[in-house]
């Protein structure tokens, strides 16, 4: 996937200041921050859940389309996981995890079905899958929804800090899952602020600020060294705590 040149403003407002971004298939890139760095922004610009100004995203050598049937399908490669988990009420578990493929990859209730159960099975949640969702957890839930968006074996994942809305003893569990999908060989953008996180599955730490990317390092040298003073100043606030 490739971010190239790629501005965001919301009026006066520069949100995403001239992104170029490479990421390669099976890689994990953990962007972090300080608020109102663009962070969010730019990993709903990726799914067009934002449109930009300026530059192209393309995966796989395709560009984004704008809209239409393309993008559809094009959302349909990349899987998104938010902090809220967006999962729908009304529907049990199982439901949730099989609309996706049933009406956008058009694949038979079983087979879909059969795939869902797996994948609850592997996020560690497969025997709730006939409840609703107010009867789990916040991280079941947001166990679900990983679950969810891999029913659709995207591409690339998108998580837009996932466990910020989470009690800290769910935070683990979630984190587990998407270690185990890093090391499954998935590609990954991640939007966190845990730093645990960020050192033990990134291949590389992206750091934003004020809408740009500032610097990019593997997690040891980022973490031990890093270059910029935005950097050295935004560590020495988050990792004396």
């Amino acid at each position: 996937m490739c971010l190239t040149g790629v501005q965001k403003h919301y009026g006066s407002l520069h949100v995403l200041r001239d992104i170029d971004l490479e990421v390669d298939r099976g890689e994990v890139i953990v962007v972090i921050g300080p608020s109102g760095a663009g962070k969010s922004t730019l990993c709903r610009a990726i799914n067009r859940l934002e449109t930009i100004d300026e530059g192209e995203i393309a995966i796989d050598g395709q560009p984004l389309p704008q809209e239409g049937k393309a993008l559809a399908r094009l959302r349909a490669d990349v899987g998104m996981v938010f902090q809220s988990f967006n999962l729908f009420a009304h529907k049990t578990i199982l439901e949730n995890v099989t609309l996706g493929p049933i009406k956008v990859r058009k694949k038979s209730k079983a087979d879909a079905e059969k795939r869902a159960r797996e994948l609850l099975d592997r996020v560690g949640v497969g025997h709730q899958a006939d409840k609703y969702p107010a009867q789990l957890s916040g991280g079941q839930q947001q166990r679900v929804a990983i679950a969810r968006a891999l029913a659709m074996e995207p591409k690339v994942m998108l998580f837009d800090e996932p466990t910020s809305a989470l009690d800290p003893e769910m935070i683990k569990e979630v984190l587990d899952v998407m270690v185990d999908l890093a090391e499954r060989g998935m590609t990954m953008i991640v939007v966190t602020h845990e730093m645990g996180f960020a050192r033990t599955a990134a291949n590389r730490v992206v750091f934003m600020a004020d809408g740009a990317i500032v610097e990019q390092a593997d997690p040891e040298t980022f973490f031990t060294n890093p270059e910029s003073d935005r950097a050295k100043d935004f560590l020495s606030k988050i990792l004396k705590h």
